[in-house]
Formats: C-alpha cells, sequence, structure tokens
C-alpha cells in the first residue's frame, strides 16, 4: 500500500471517529482523547513538518541558484513566478466574487446569537511597505522567526554571491548539496508518520467543530467551495494545460499526497517540504526552479485565502443590506492580491487578512463571527488550493525554462516509496553486506 493511500485512510478514519465523538458529547472522551491524544499527537506532527521548512528552503534554496549558475536566469525564474502568482490570485478572487455574486449567499440571514467579541481589524499595510519589508534587518531573527520572504530574499542574495565567487565556492555547495539530501531523508522519516498524524488533526478538527455549525451558514459554505473547486479543477487545470500542455490528469494524482497533507494541517508553510518533495520527484520539476517557487508560492500565493474573502465579503455585504459596487469589489481585489503578499501561509490567516478587505471597504468586522465556526474547515480546503497552485506555477515556469524532466512525470511510479520498497532495500543492503563478508574484495598487489 502507497504512503498517499495510507494517509487517505487515516483522513477519512480521523472524519468518521471525530464526528461520532462530537455526536457522543463525553466529557472524558472530549478531554483526555481530544483535547489530549489527539491535541498532543496532531501538534507534534505539525511540529515536525515546520522544523523542516527553514533549513530545507534554505539549503534548496541555495542549491537551485547554484544550479541555475547564471543570474539572469534566476531573474527570469523569480520574475514569472511572481507575475503568475499574482495573476492567479486576482482571476481567483474575481472570479470568486462573480460566483458569490449569482447565488447570493446571505441574503435573508437572520443574525442571532453572533458572538463578536475578541474581533479586532488590522490595518492594511501600503505597498510600500510590504515590498521595504523583503529585505531584512536581521538575518538570524528573519530565520528565527520564520519570515520566509525575508529568508529568501536573503537566501537568494547569498546564492548569488556563491555563483560570483566561482571556482572559489565549490566545497560550500557541496556541503549544502549533503544538507539538502539529509533535509530531504528527515523529510521521508516524517512522512512515515504522516497517517497518525493525519488521523489525529482530521478527527481533532471533527470532534471540536462537527457538522452543526455549517447549518446556519450553509449557503456561505456551498459558494466557497463551488469557487474553491472551480478554481482548482477548472481555472488551474486550464492554466496548465495551455502554458506547460501537460496532462491535467497526471498532474492532479500527483499532486494527490502535498494535497492531503495541506488539508489536515491548514497550513502552506508546513506543507512546503511534502510539496517540493511532490514537484520535484513525482512532477519532474527540477530543484533549480522548484526550490525557489515552492517557497515562494507559499508565501505570496494565496488563491484559496483570496477566493474565501471574495465570497466571505459579498455574503456579508449581503447580511448587512450593503452595496459596494463595482469600485468596492475592485477594492477587495487590490487589497486581497496585496494583502497575500505580505501575510504568513499559517493557518487562520485568512480572517486576519479579511479584517484588513473589510476595513478598507466599511463593512462592519463583526460580520466574521458569523463564519468563526466554519472557517477551520474551510481553511483546510483553500490551503490544498493554495499548495496547488504554487506547484501550478512552479511546474510552467520549468516548463519555459527547460529545467522540466518529462520521464519523471511520465512515469506513473515515480517518486513513489511503499513499505515494500523499503524492505526491498534492507533486504539488498542486507544481501550486500553477508556478500561482502563471505567473499571480500580482493586486495591489490603492492
Amino acid at each position: 500500500m502507497s504512503l498517499t493511500m495510507k494517509i487517505l485512510i487515516g483522513m477519512l478514519a480521523g472524519v468518521v471517529v471525530g464526528a461520532a465523538i462530537n455526536t457522543a458529547d463525553i466529557a472524558f472522551l472530549n478531554d483526555m482523547v481530544v483535547g489530549g491524544l489527539f491535541a498532543m499527537i496532531g501538534t507534534m506532527f505539525v511540529n515536525a513538518l515546520k522544523l523542516l521548512v527553514v533549513p530545507l528552503v534554505f539549503f534548496s534554496l541555495i542549491c537551485g541558484v547554484a544550479g541555475i549558475g547564471d543570474i539572469r536566469l534566476l531573474g527570469r525564474v523569480g520574475g514569472k513566478s511572481f507575475v503568475l502568482y499574482i495573476f492567479t490570485t486576482a482571476v481567483a478572487i474575481a472570479v470568486a466574487i462573480l460566483l458569490a455574486k449569482l447565488i447570493g449567499p446571505g441574503q435573508g440571514f437572520e443574525m442571532q446569537g453572533v458572538d463578536a467579541s475578541g474581533i479586532t481589524a488590522k490595518e492594511a499595510p501600503s505597498v510600500w511597505q510590504v515590498f521595504a519589508n523583503i529585505v531584512p534587518t536581521n538575518p538570524i531573527q528573519a530565520f528565527a522567526a520564520g519570515e520566509m520572504l525575508q529568508i529568501i530574499f536573503y537566501t537568494v542574495l547569498l546564492g548569488v554571491a556563491v555563483v560570483m565567487l566561482g571556482d572559489q565556492s565549490a566545497p560550500f555547495v557541496r556541503a549544502c548539496e549533503y544538507m539538502n539530501e539529509v533535509m530531504m531523508k528527515i523529510v521521508s522519516i516524517v512522512m512515515a508518520a504522516a497517517p497518525y498524524g493525519v488521523f489525529c488533526l482530521i478527527a481533532k478538527t471533527f470532534a471540536e467543530q462537527g457538522i452543526d455549525l455549517f447549518v446556519p451558514v450553509m449557503a456561505y459554505v456551498g459558494t466557497l467551495v463551488g469557487a474553491l473547486f472551480l478554481h482548482l479543477f477548472v481555472t488551474l487545470m486550464i492554466m496548465l494545460k495551455l502554458l506547460s500542455g501537460l496532462d491535467p490528469f497526471t498532474f492532479m494524482k500527483k499532486m494527490r499526497s502535498a494535497q492531503i497533507f495541506a488539508f489536515s494541517t491548514a497550513s502552506s508553510n508546513a506543507t512546503i517540504p511534502v510539496t517540493l518533495q511532490c514537484v520535484t520527484e513525482r512532477i519532474g520539476v527540477k530543484n533549480s526552479v522548484a526550490s525557489f517557487t515552492i517557497p515562494f508560492g507559499a508565501t505570496i500565493n494565496m488563491d484559496g485565502t483570496a477566493i474565501m474573502q471574495g465570497v466571505a465579503t459579498v455574503f456579508l455585504a449581503n447580511v448587512y443590506g450593503i452595496e459596494l459596487g463595482i469600485s468596492g469589489y475592485l477594492t477587495v481585489i487590490a487589497m486581497a492580491v496585496l494583502a497575500s503578499i505580505g501575510t504568513a501561509g499559517v493557518p487562520g490567516v485568512g480572517l486576519v487578512m479579511l479584517t484588513m478587505v473589510l476595513n478598507q471597504v466599511g463593512l462592519p468586522i463583526e460580520g466574521i463571527a458569523l463564519i468563526l465556526g466554519v472557517d477551520r474547515l474551510m481553511d483546510m480546503i483553500r490551503t490544498a488550493v493554495n499548495i496547488t497552485g504554487d506547484a501550478v506555477v512552479s511546474t510552467i515556469v520549468a516548463k519555459m525554462e527547460g529545467e522540466f524532466d518529462q520521464a519523471v512525470f511520465d512515469d506513473p511510479n515515480a517518486g513513489i516509496e511503499t513499505d515494500h520498497d523499503l524492505d526491498i532495500d534492507q533486504a539488498a543492503e542486507g544481501r550486500l553486506a553477508r556478500e561482502a563478508q563471505h567473499h571480500p574484495r580482493p586486495q591489490p598487489a603492492e
């Protein structure tokens, strides 16, 4: 059985167990199992993924920049990926707003029992502030805080200096290549525990949230899920086919494991190691491109989050009976794109960005309380959309720059690791060790 299938089984089992615990509503299960065991294992699993992100991005990006060798090519990769990421985000929120206007969620909604305590508005950063903050004042602090854009800027700057030094940098590059291999091996170790971590995360979410929260805001949930699926299966796949010529069905099949990880963790940043491994080993994007575009996309490309903001804005405008007009919705699009650039890819960040958007167009911030209950589950779906968008843009850029391995993409078994494969590897290593013991190599004559 493949690891992806095991993770899928763990996710489905988590849904069943979590829903059952929520229905039973037994204090011992809620306190000791859900709030204790499931929370502990789920947190350990997410933390294990997060601990990989910064060193993996650093070493992989250094190797990628050194592998490109041409600074102009690096500039083209960065420029194309940035334009494509901003384009997909703008298209995502525009389509979401159009779909929400057609369906009209929130019309006739009765506001009852809404708790708006604890919701505070966030000021939207200016475009100058967003770009100025990309340059870190202290790279060590940026690494410690996990500021991904600052980490990318510093690492690319370091990589460019390494390329300019030429042969003098060879030992440093070899050391980074070795450390990159070590980090990828740690990724495979952490992924071995993935089915159990995913089970605990999903079971905890459904045990705490249940399905009753969806009933009052079913129109909002249905519109949002429809917009997310429309972008995932139609917009992104058409874009992939037109700009790369690759088969969307094969692409989606190979992205399945990363999507499941993104769904269970609800964090684009925590999913970076899995997305990077999936894009390079399963799809065929060369590390020289993927090492830059994947962490870059996890930070600035938030298609799913932008879709949520578009649908939520229309929903709340209908609830409060406020007509935003064309200028208001254009402001929403511009604000969502701007906010996505300067916001980290962590769970719940969509609500923080939404307060900026609502504040800008004059909608009451308290309205967020209406969708707060269902946001965790919606966050899981939109994170899967986010990382798929990262992979699509990475594949397109790699195809454009000739940094794509078609043979890997065409091989259905590329990058798949099963327990059977591990047993074969261990058996082969054992056989070679026994042969070396019984039949030592002849020593050369002096």
